[in-house]
């Protein structure tokens, strides 16, 4: 890391302070600038106000126009059940959007990528292909040359590209998140729903990418596939940009265990049994990277809380309403544990876009956040007060240690195993030990397991060191 900032500023001495904040999210960007500032340092006022320009891009509130219309409800006859329409195939009968053919053959390709690793919505490598016109993002089976699915460009809602986790070699995730596909929002009838696509990109120069004239690509100096594609995705997707990370919005307290002195944008979740990552950015929170694939935007967020706060990890639930919705059709998602080391950052995060208010929920519906939504935008929307508060987690820790002190000045060693916990009656104060009070004994056995349950100790946790009851 020092090395980096080294290497960014040997040209000017110094790092620029606005430089570094409007390239703080691309690194190899940032580098760029400041060696052409060291070629030409006449032009160092020229780049200090084009990195002004995008700082005051980043802080602009989001268009309403980029949000994609929702279609109206059927008004008459019996509800049908929704259509599932697999991997973007056509169906008849879709009268709101223009149909698009994501498979057909007329299509000219204008970039593609061969052998690239899918994990939704197949476990397989496709050629990843982009058309020119009507632009859409498709999937080539190598292997017969057929396409087996794909999204039109202006349909896709969120694009994000996130380092892959616990890898020894550095790989990013493509995660393309089309309209009604993000896990909250189900596509209304008559609507064509497209499924979401991961697919991984390695690091460094693309070794197979190509124009649709077959011209290689990509792999300029100081050129990698991963900026090339994001590039090309940002060239022709007409309502959103690409998002990665930004330690500005959140950064684990653990590093990336595989990749040495690397930071770690994710922290590790369980929802039910099925292990996955939460990535919190810009526009919302991801939980991925294995199907279902789930997206909650902010403005499909209505609050977000804390539950079975244990001494290491924590559950995190989150209260979401579908786009239009109301509040019978809320859905709570429970991601449970999640290490307590990254309480501090996740608390942040949640207080610095309201998150923690339910009663912010129209605001943030009201505003819809894209690319260029960020972090200023969403501090103003959790003004009032929200730093201040004392966080639900912190409020449930608070309890846990109240309890735990009102158990241990209860507990009496003298007792011989007659607990005085929350619910008992005069009789537990006996002392006397006749077998005639078998009935007694065993109502403060089961106080004993009130307290226990109570507590909620883990293996290891400091309520393993209470002294036994029994």
């Amino acid at each position: 890391m020092a090395f980096a900032a080294i290497n960014n500023t040997r040209s000017t001495g110094v790092p620029i302070a606005v430089i570094e904040d409007a390239f703080a999210t691309d690194p190899s960007l940032k580098k760029r600038v400041y060696d052409a500032i060291g070629s030409t340092p006449q032009h160092k006022p020229l780049f200090e106000d084009l990195a002004r320009y995008t700082s005051s891009l980043l802080a602009r509130p989001a268009p309403v126009t980029t949000t994609l219309p929702l279609a109206p409800a059927p008004s008459d006859g019996p509800a049908s059940k929704k259509r599932k329409i697999q991997n973007g195939d056509l169906s008849a009968g879709n009268e709101v959007h223009a149909p698009v053919d994501v498979k057909s053959s007329d299509a000219t390709v204008q970039f593609y990528i061969s052998d690239v690793s899918f994990a939704i919505p197949q476990r397989k490598k496709f050629t990843l292909e982009v058309t020119a016109g009507q632009s859409v993002l498709r999937a080539r089976n190598q292997a017969t040359k057929e396409i087996d699915f794909g999204v039109p460009m202006d349909r896709i809602r969120h694009a994000l590209c996130l380092p892959v986790p616990e890898k020894n070699q550095k790989q990013f995730n493509f995660c393309i998140i089309p309209e009604f596909a993000d896990g909250i929002t189900p596509p209304p009838e008559g609507i064509i729903g497209f499924e979401p696509m991961v697919f991984t990109i390695a690091d460094g120069p693309a070794k197979t990418a190509f124009t649709g004239t077959g011209q290689q690509v990509g792999h300029g100096a100081g050129e990698t596939a991963e900026s090339f594609l994001r590039q090309i995705l940002n060239d022709n997707m007409p309502n959103t940009n690409v998002i990665r990370p930004d330690e500005r919005q959140f950064v684990s307290a653990m590093p990336e265990a595989h990749r040495k002195g690397e930071k770690a944008y994710h922290v590790k979740a369980f929802r039910g049994s099925k292990e996955g990552y939460l990535f919190l950015l810009s526009t919302g929170i991801l939980f991925a990277f294995k199907k279902p694939l789930l997206f909650f935007s902010f403005d499909t967020i209505d609050s977000v809380s804390y539950t079975s706060v244990l001494q290491r990890t924590f559950n995190l639930n989150i209260l979401a309403r579908p786009r239009g919705g109301s509040e019978e059709d809320q859905l709570e998602l429970e991601f449970s544990m999640i290490d307590q080391a990254d309480y501090d950052g996740i608390d942040e995060y949640i207080k610095r876009h309201g998150l923690q208010d339910a009663s912010l929920a129209d605001a943030r519906r009201a505003k819809v956040y894209n690319v260029n939504g960020g972090k200023k935008d969403a501090e103003a929307a959790a003004e009032g007060g929200a730093e201040d508060e004392e966080s639900e987690l912190q409020k449930a820790q608070r309890e846990l240690e109240d309890q735990e002190e009102e158990d241990e000045e209860d507990y009496d060693p003298g007792s011989e195993g007659d607990s005085e916990g929350s619910g008992s009656s005069d009789e537990d104060d006996s002392d006397d030990d006749d077998d005639e009070e078998d009935e007694e004994e065993d109502e403060d056995e089961d106080d004993d397991v009130g307290i226990e349950n109570l507590i909620k100790d883990e293996p290891g946790d400091d309520a393993d060191e209470l002294p036994d009851a029994k």
